[in-house]
């Protein structure tokens, strides 16, 4: 799919700038696509190597949260809940140590390690399932929880804010809590719908009273705050949980008697690696989406969505952001490299820069989950599994929209 979107851009846009050319007398269109071209690879380098220290500090800190057994102390939080959503799966059984796991790292950022423990909590669950080819409904349900995962700490979006020069680049932390927040609510409800599971027993309801209140009391302190207030309590929030992790993380990893130091430096050594393997992921989706904006064409596109949305009366600002939204799904490289890219263009400070950087940490890349996971076990059928997973998508899409234009609008 990805691979078929990359091409329509990069010939879209070539056919563009024909049209400019042949039809406008722009003579210098060729030239412009090309500027843009090697703008964005000496982009995509000085990008990956403006991580690596950033990169490396925060790998550390999750190697020390990975070996001090803070994932586990999550997890046994989780298990109640777990046990209620999905019947089907027996107490005691290892799928649900695997799921709280993986629920577990992806709540503290740990995208390293949810990835392994999300394959292995396909693959218990697998042993449950009567049909192997087709996805039951405890996979699906956590399907759509992987997708639309709440992150307490959205490391990456930071990383780059602060990469692309922001003022405060944790003061979208509110607004991405409110938005993913959003989206794992509605993809719960909707799955659970459809499954017919009770979520009104004791269990689920003091978990979801709980959240509820979190959200609540969240919605009212910011209520209550003028509008310049907003972005520098959500910075100042996020900063002081921030250091509190950072500091948790190595007393917990002291009080059981390891080497945070060195566990420290491990973790940041895979800093480097990783700001260079990204590199190739960058280059292919900036140039590509570097073309589509210096042809005009995406300018076109976006103008003629301004207009309908201004034609009935609605404010047309968000609209810079939808080609983010619609790329999200698909591919978490190309909504990264747009969300770069949109920071680059309108500022990482402007409206448009933050309500990308919402988007970006709003929901998980749907279809690149579906295929890792589906492909670890060799599921071939995935019943209403996309439906569903989009429809937590859109919820987030839509929340990330409202609560920018809250605290940024």
């Amino acid at each position: 799919m990805l691979h078929r979107i990359w091409l329509f851009f990069i010939v879209s846009a070539f056919v563009a700038t024909c049209w400019k050319v042949a039809v406008t007398g722009d003579l210098g269109g060729f030239e412009e696509v090309m500027n843009a071209v090697t703008s964005m690879a000496k982009t995509s380098v000085d990008i990956a190597l403006g991580l690596i220290g950033l990169l490396a500090f925060w790998l550390g800190i999750f190697k020390v949260a990975e070996n001090s057994g803070l994932i586990a102390k999550f997890s046994k939080i989780l298990e109640p809940l777990l046990c209620r959503i999905m019947p089907d799966i027996p107490r005691g059984h290892p799928a649900l140590g695997s799921i709280t796991m993986n629920m577990s790292a992806n709540v503290l950022g740990l995208d390293n390690a949810a990835t392994p423990f999300g394959i292995k909590a396909m693959q218990d669950m697998q042993t449950l399932s009567p049909v192997k080819d087709t996805l039951s409904n405890s996979q699906i349900l956590f399907l759509v929880l992987n997708t639309s995962s709440v992150t307490l700490f959205p490391i990456a979006v930071f990383l780059y804010r602060a990469e692309q020069g922001a003022a405060q680049p944790t003061d979208v932390f509110i607004p991405i809590l409110l938005a993913t927040s959003a989206s794992t609510l509605f993809g719960l409800f909707v799955t659970c719908a459809v499954q017919k599971v009770n979520l009104f027993n004791r269990v689920v309801l003091t978990y979801l009273v709980g959240v509820f209140s979190l959200l609540a009391a969240v919605i009212l302190y910011f209520s209550k705050l003028a509008a310049d207030q907003l972005a520098a309590q959500s910075s100042l929030i996020a900063n002081f949980l921030l250091l509190l992790f950072i500091v948790v993380v190595l007393v917990q990893g002291w009080r059981k008697k390891q080497n945070t130091y060195e566990q420290f430096v491990d973790g940041a050594k895979q800093g480097f690696e990783v700001a260079v393997t990204i590199i190739p992921f960058l280059l292919a989706m900036l140039f590509a989406i570097g073309m589509l904006r210096a042809s005009g064409l995406l300018d076109i596109v976006m103008n003629g969505f301004s207009y309908v949305v201004g034609s009935i009366g609605i404010d047309t600002r968000f609209v810079e952001a939808i080609p983010n939204a619609l790329m999200k799904p698909l591919s978490g490289s190309g909504a990264r490299a747009l969300m770069i890219e949109t920071m680059q263009h309108h500022g990482a400070d402007s409206f448009v820069g933050r309500l990308a950087s919402v988007m970006q940490g709003s929901t998980e890349t749907t279809f690149y989950v579906l295929a890792v996971y589906l492909g670890a076990v060799g599921i071939k059928h995935s019943r209403y599994a996309v439906g569903c997973c989009l429809a937590a998508d859109f919820a987030g899409i839509f929340a990330a929209i409202c609560v920018s234009y809250w605290f940024f609008g």
